[in-house]
């Protein structure tokens, strides 16, 4: 996964494609155990898919009410669908993914 700017997200985001944010911190173990989930995710789903170190973001956890790290931000036309806190496996972030995508496109 690559980096993302808070510019990246929002043009992402506002793309009209479903976008996923993948937010952590580097010193995080269960952070380090989701980034490989989220890689095999990105290498199965089509969808864009960036990842951000939430100590160079400002406000930006304030702004999203992230609780905790590490979370996936699942979006589409500027609204968050969905957060992750709980990277259970990948099938279920797949499953979640799929959900929010069928909820979005009806």
């Amino acid at each position: 996964m690559n980096e993302w700017t808070l510019d990246q997200w929002n043009r992402n985001k506002n793309s009209g494609q479903l976008t996923m944010l993948y937010i952590y911190t580097p010193l995080c173990g269960t952070c380090q155990v989701a980034s490989k989930m989220m890689q095999v995710v990105q290498e199965m789903k089509p969808f864009s898919i960036g990842q951000a170190n939430i100590n160079y973001l400002g406000n930006f956890a304030a702004d999203y009410q992230i609780e905790s790290v590490p979370c996936l931000l699942i979006a589409k036309d500027d609204m968050v669908y969905k957060k992750i806190y709980a990277f259970q496996s990948v099938p279920f972030i797949l499953d979640t993914i799929k959900r929010v995508d069928e909820q979005v496109g009806m």
